[in-house]
């Protein structure tokens, strides 16, 4: 079991000041009368380093951090370069310091998390330098000059011009923070924005009241909090207290799963979930197969204008239930239909030693490459590739179109296997046969030459 520190917030925020002012460990613990080790392990947690010190210091990374950032890289390419998570390097930049549960803020705040996240606000130290303030957001200078400009009988759009800012932000500014008596003060409304962005706030769901009493009636009947969050517009519309995104009712509800209310929540959500399900970055998903896929758009020229034939595409085309299934090839010169029959299922196993034998037919120049969706059945392509010599090429999630030529052929199959009926009836023979049908039909993409005549002229000149 961890013991508790015998120093309170306090005495840690007091720790920082002097630190930041001596920049030495040992002198701000003696200033303040704390033991050294103590301040030393908060400095290191803080990710910091008074000067002169020796040891372990702050994470090895932080400052390749701080250069790339002043060379202009982005706070997540920068953070991935040194090894870092987002949320850390996040801290970073904006100045926090990170306790045993707790953080500092540069403003003094200190935010301890236990069961009951609070905000301690500390007196900061007057002799400390403001920290700069984001861009994003207006600055004293420029609230200065928006009282000079509306003193001066500027329009908004005027003052937006000159402070190159959106006139939408100007008129937030003058209606959020002029004062009823005397009128827009840029210190004034300087103080009232910085203790707006102070975080965390207060929950909306954390007290009691109509709001929340509303949001669990509705959760018990098993609304969602999106139809939460848009009928209380309806039912409220003069009410603005009565107003709460669907957002905020989620983070409620998981955290209350932390807090142990699992099943209440369970039952509340209809997903069941009682943590949120992360979302991946596309570049970040685990591949779709344990063998790396080669995706299309690294395939060669030659195969995408169709001049070099042997170059496949193929699908399957599955019956009732998804029960049974035929492989389709298609070769993209000729437009020659190949059909793989497999028989019982259609696992990646069934699928690839279908393949290599129907493949295993061609002579060697028409073995060029395959290219497929990412169904499952694919899963033994690297397999396939060697067994063959020919390369499969992966399509674009949802992209049918990659594929044209076999989208267009599985829909003429339909026409001897329809849609729903079970296909495991049908044999070897059966397959060839369709095949020679549809092999022996003229084309309008071939000039009207059927494909079995353009595959006879490959063979004989090749």
């Amino acid at each position: 079991m961890v013991r508790s520190s015998r120093y309170g917030l306090e005495e840690k925020a007091a720790f920082f000041a002097v630190f930041d002012r001596l920049q030495n460990t040992t002198a701000a613990a003696r200033e303040c009368g704390i033991n050294p080790v103590t301040g030393a392990s908060w400095v290191r947690k803080a990710g910091l380093k008074g000067r002169g010190k020796r040891g372990a210091g702050p994470h090895p990374g932080r400052e390749e951090f701080f250069r790339l950032r002043s060379s202009g890289t982005s706070r997540k390419e920068a953070a991935a370069r040194v090894g870092v998570n987002i949320r850390t390097a996040r801290d970073w930049d904006l100045g926090i310091r990170q306790l045993r549960g707790c953080r500092v803020y540069p403003d003094g705040r200190v935010v301890v998390y236990n069961d009951a996240v609070r905000t301690v606000q500390i007196p900061r130290d007057p002799s400390a330098p403001l920290r700069p303030i984001n861009a994003r957001f207006l600055s004293l200078p420029e609230r200065e000059m928006i009282q000079d400009l509306r003193a001066g009988g500027s329009s908004m759009r005027e003052i937006a011009t000159a402070l190159n800012r959106p006139v939408s932000t100007i008129s937030r500014e003058l209606a959020r923070n002029t004062d009823p008596v005397l009128g827009y003060l840029p210190h004034g409304a300087d103080r009232k924005a910085a203790s707006r962005r102070a975080r965390p706030k207060t929950a909306k769901l954390r007290g009691q009241g109509s709001l929340r009493d509303y949001v669990q009636t509705k959760l018990a009947i098993r609304w969602s909090p999106e139809q939460i969050s848009r009928t209380l517009v309806d039912e409220f519309p003069d009410e603005p207290e009565m107003r709460v995104s669907q957002e905020t009712i989620y983070q409620a509800l998981y955290f209350q799963a932390r807090g142990g209310l699992k099943r209440e929540v369970q039952t509340a959500l209809r997903t069941g979930r009682t943590r949120r399900k992360p979302h991946k970055d596309p570049a970040q998903r685990a591949s779709r197969f344990a063998d790396p896929m080669i995706m299309i758009s690294d395939r060669p020229a030659e195969i995408e204008d169709r001049a070099v034939p042997g170059h496949w595409e193929g699908d399957l085309i599955t019956g009732a239930h998804n029960q049974s299934a035929i492989g389709t090839l298609v070769e993209r010169t000729t437009r020659y239909v190949m059909l793989v029959h497999l028989p019982g299922d259609h696992t990646a196993e069934t699928v690839r030693d279908g393949l290599i034998k129907t493949m295993s037919t061609l002579p060697a120049h028409l073995r060029g490459s395959l290219t497929w969706d990412q169904g499952s059945e694919m899963a033994g392509h690297k397999a396939f590739t060697m067994a063959t010599d020919m390369q499969v090429y992966f399509c674009d999630p949802a992209s049918p179109w990659q594929r044209g030529s076999n989208e267009n052929t599985n829909g003429l199959l339909r026409q001897y296997f329809p849609k729903g009926t079970d296909l495991s009836v049908y044999g070897p023979e059966d397959l060839e046969h369709v095949a020679q049908e549809l092999n022996g039909r003229p084309r309008k993409t071939l000039d009207w030459k059927t494909p079995a005549e353009r595959l006879r002229d490959l063979l004989l000149t090749t």
